[in-house]
């Protein structure tokens, strides 16, 4: 299923790091960002979290929910949040349902070879609850934030 921007984003319900559950449907009212990333403490995962944490008081100030999500478990979750001081919440997608839904999961390159596994990618939801960007592809990962900042600020 591919999602639009201008489109209603798919409803999920997913675990955070302490066994919580967090649906979208309870941010409703907020702009909400979802960032896709393959794994917790990798090179290029670590720069965009940390990049997303230093946005954070900026975000926040503007009223914006972070997510991220990966397919890792809660445990992976807490430690790394600890070791980066990650203020926001990661989410956990271990069947990949989620990332299925927002186009997350699938064929992409890796090392010039293709392969299946989780897109680099992020999607802006407004509070009503419609798309309003699509980064389907994130290229770098430690600018990307700061793309993502600028983007809800010239809205």
């Amino acid at each position: 299923m591919a999602i639009e921007e201008g489109k209603a984003a798919p409803a999920f319900t997913l675990p955070d790091a302490d066994g919580g559950k967090v649906s979208l449907k309870d941010l409703k009212g907020r702009d909400v960002v979802v960032y896709f990333y393959p794994k917790d403490d990798t090179p290029g995962c670590t720069k965009e979290a940390c990049g997303f944490r230093d946005l954070w008081q900026q975000l926040h100030a503007i009223g914006v929910a972070v997510l991220g999500v990966s397919p890792d478990d809660g445990a992976s979750h807490r430690r790394f949040a600890t070791k980066y001081k990650l203020p926001f919440t990661l989410l956990s997608d271990p069947d990949k349902t989620m990332m299925t839904k927002y186009g997350a999961w699938g064929e992409k390159m890796m090392y010039g070879r293709k392969t299946t596994g989780v897109i680099r990618s992020t999607v802006w939801i407004g509070p009503d609850g419609k798309i309003r960007k699509h980064w389907k592809k994130v290229a770098k990962a430690e600018t990307h934030p700061e793309q993502v900042l600028a983007a809800i600020r010239g809205a």
